[in-house]
């Protein structure tokens, strides 16, 4: 039996938006731009759908169910706390969650502050169970975590530091190439 094709729905009212809205974000939390890109698709063509969108983003504003700032600090909050996550990575994706850059800038300085990029590069690899490179292949295996590390958001030094204690020699010049890869703020 053939797949029932999707039924053609009509564009939503204001209300039915909104009600569509809240449910959404009932679901998972979400930014200004993510929920307009997820209502645009429900709602009426042209200026009279942007129109409807944007009284309700300001009305999901004023009832405090929709905050750029409160998505941004929740989100670094776990990204570093439970996914134990670099400064780097988590700036990478509230940039492309579509965060402004300066609430990005302020919620992680204000995240990272009191926070030992080593250690939490050290809590990362504990949590990804990374081993200790060894035996024959330990040069490849030391690129690998890295890369792995530079990939989670940690910077240069920190990676360097963890290396160290490892006791394995790292060419340090290597990856300060492989850094200028990632964008900073």
């Amino acid at each position: 039996m053939p797949f029932a094709k999707p039924k053609k729905r009509g564009p939503l009212s204001e209300a039915a938006l909104f009600e569509y809205a809240v449910a959404a974000l009932a679901r998972k939390m979400r930014t200004v731009r993510d929920l307009k890109r997820l209502m645009k698709t429900r709602a009426e063509e042209g200026d009279r759908g942007e129109q409807a969108m944007d009284r309700v983003v300001a009305r999901l504003k004023e009832l405090n169910y929709l905050s750029d700032a409160r998505f941004a600090a929740d989100y670094t909050r776990l990204r570093k706390d439970n996914e134990k996550f670099g400064r780097r990575r988590v700036q990478q994706d509230l940039m492309q969650k579509g965060v402004h850059r300066d609430l990005i800038t302020k919620t992680l300085e204000t995240a990272y502050e009191d926070v030992d990029e080593a250690a939490l590069a050290r809590e990362y690899i504990a949590r990804k169970r990374i081993r200790k490179p060894e035996g024959e292949s330990a040069q490849k295996e030391t690129s690998r975590v890295m890369g792995r590390l530079l990939r989670a958001g940690f910077s240069a030094g920190a990676i360097y530091k963890v290396l160290r204690e490892w006791n394995i020699e790292v060419d340090e010049t290597g990856i300060e190439d492989q850094s200028s890869l990632i964008p900073d703020s």
